[in-house]
């Protein structure tokens, strides 16, 4: 009996454990189903891999090949998940983490087969060692650089701090090339790349990205503008890219009080789902505040624009920004490689979500539908206004933003405004204010004079309208029937292209002066002789004197009803080009 009834209990617990494991089974299924479509799809992969890599006829580089599929895997998805090799991991974290590396703080170009500098960083060894824009380099350490490509010579200028570099320079106004040699430094670009004050007794700040330290430099360039007792503040953001997003929530705590939410993330993992709010007494909790933003002001800028926005406590102006609203992780992997993955949504303290572009629902081929107007929602800030999701920040008020003509791009494109101003620094050795400086009129007829044995032809918008009708019409066999109407335009049009460096003077003025300033002030000498062109921090300054419009926007009576919910097809339709471009 003792043994029978074991046998029957240990019967009944087999029979329990059979039963607990089916109905597990069927809890789990569609995890296990999972789980089995993932170690059929890796056993796929690895077999196409192994087949291939064994029977391809060509050699193949199996490294490249992995990466070729990785990237294509992700592509899918987004452009910001993304795969990064250990032979990338460098350059990686120079563009999204930190900005140190160890040089000569110097940028370079490749021109005709010769490598030239097109800027010198202030405070850094090429800047102390009289290097100049415009300067030639011939050779480095005594290896010739004559074929070779930016990120070659890059290479050779990039080093270990402390350690020596030989160059070897040729200067157009110096005739014979000269040794240099300089001490590499630690090479710091900083966030903030220009504070000070502008009209109005206002104080400006130009945020050019949310990197390491972006905040403790903000909040540096803020402090040393409160000594002047500013009567407002601009911080500029655009074509700022963002960044690190906790950066982001500490600037905004200069201006917000503490305990005060400013942007939450939210995904599939509830454990990533995280809420930011400000964590220390603000710096300027009163100051008057405009933040500056256009079509490349993305991310990190948009919850700063975003969320000060939300809060009643600045005034957007410029144009549509970006509209990211993804936030991304980087994972380890091994062999030193990582993975950057789009983890979340964020959203600013309204609860609108900018993301502009839906990549989860593509269209058949592929594209990326941008979120549609109807499906555009209505949110309130702190105070009541009316602000909208799903497509970037809008500005309240906005500024037009103007394009240079094909003559400028020319010439910009062509580099003869770079040589110019290098020929102009070599005949003018000093430029006493840059704020104040301006070409004159035989100025600007040197200039003009300059040009005339010099190439910079281009295609006006007209005259690729005529290229596109005589194409057509030759193709329909009816040119013929219209040659002489077409010569006498092509002849009329030609005339008037004479003309465009008188027509468009005043932005080709704006661009050399922009580039003549940085001979003798660097990056600094760019901003400040552009202050007296820029349209919005112009309306920046302007709105923050008038109190009363200030406030009036401030309690949605002012710009945004414009610019809003009604304008939104036409603000798509704006700055659709300048965000596919990004």
């Amino acid at each position: 009996m003792m043994t029978k009834g074991k046998v029957v209990v240990n019967k009944y617990k087999k029979t329990a454990v059979l039963v607990g494991l089916f109905v597990l089974a069927l809890g789990i299924w569609s995890f296990n189903d999972d789980l089995f479509q993932i170690s059929k799809n890796l056993d796929v992969f690895a077999s196409v891999y192994k087949e291939v890599n064994i029977n391809y006829v060509d050699d193949i580089n199996s490294s490249k090949m992995i990466k070729t599929g990785v990237d294509a895997m992700l592509d899918g998805l987004d452009p910001y998940t993304e795969f990064v090799p250990e032979s990338e991991i460098e350059d990686y974290k120079l563009h999204y983490v930190s900005t140190q590396y160890g040089g000569i703080g110097a940028s370079i170009f490749a021109r005709n087969g010769k490598v030239y500098v097109s800027d010198v960083f202030q405070g850094f060894p090429a800047q102390k060692a009289d290097i100049h824009p415009g300067d030639q380099l011939v050779k480095i350490n005594d290896i010739n650089l004559e074929g070779k490509n930016n990120e070659q010579v890059g290479l050779l200028l990039k080093g270990s701090k402390g350690a020596a570099i030989k160059l070897l320079v040729k200067r157009e106004s110096a005739g014979q090339a000269f040794e240099k040699t300089l001490v590499r430094d630690e090479i710091k670009q900083p966030n903030v790349s220009y504070y000070g004050m502008v009209d109005g007794n206002m104080g400006y700040i130009k945020l050019d990205k949310f990197l390491e330290n972006s905040s403790e430099e903000v909040t540096n360039a803020l402090a040393s503008i409160q000594k002047n007792n500013p009567n407002g503040l601009i911080l500029d953001l655009r074509s700022n890219g963002g960044g690190i997003l906790q950066e982001a929530v500490k600037i905004v705590n200069l201006f917000v009080p503490k305990d005060v939410q400013v942007v939450s993330q939210k995904g599939k993992i509830k454990e990533k789902n995280y809420t930011y709010s400000t964590q220390s007494t603000p710096l300027a909790p009163n100051l008057p505040l405009v933040v500056l933003v256009n079509s490349h002001s993305a991310s990190a800028s948009e919850i700063v624009a975003g969320s000060l926005q939300d809060l009643d406590r600045a005034i957007i102006i410029g144009q549509r920004s970006y509209g990211k609203g993804l936030v991304q992780q980087t994972f380890n992997l091994p062999y030193n490689s990582l993975v950057k993955i789009t983890i979340a949504k964020y959203y600013v303290p309204s609860g609108r979500c900018i993301q502009a572009l839906d990549y989860t629902h593509r269209k058949d081929d592929g594209s990326v539908v941008k979120v549609a107007d109807s499906l555009i929602h209505e949110f309130k800030t702190k105070d009541g206004r009316s602000v909208y999701d799903g497509s970037g920040i809008y500005p309240d008020i906005f500024v037009k933003q103007e394009h240079f003509a094909n003559v400028t791009q020319s010439l910009v494109g062509k580099l003869l405004i770079f040589d110019y101003a290098t020929r102009y620094r070599d005949t003018h050795p000093a430029l006493n204010n840059v704020r104040t400086f301006g070409l004159s009129d035989a100025d600007y007829a040197d200039f003009v004079k300059y040009l005339s044995d010099k190439n910079y032809s281009y295609s006006t918008g007209s005259e690729k309208l005529l290229a596109t009708l005589k194409t057509e019409a030759t193709k329909e066999k009816q040119f013929g029937e219209i040659q002489a109407e077409y010569d006498v335009l092509k002849t009329k049009m030609a005339v008037s292209k004479k003309n465009d460096l008188q027509l468009h003077k005043d932005e080709i003025k704006q661009v050399l002066e922009n580039e003549i300033a940085s001979r003798y002030y660097y990056e600094k000498g760019r901003f400040e002789a552009n202050f007296k062109y820029d349209k919005e921090l112009a309306q920046a300054v302007k709105v923050m004197q008038d109190k009363e419009q200030m406030a009036s926007i401030l309690k949605g009576e002012g710009a945004y009803k414009v610019i809003g919910k009604p304008m939104l097809a036409m603000a798509n339709k704006k700055t659709e080009k300048d965000t596919d471009e990004q």
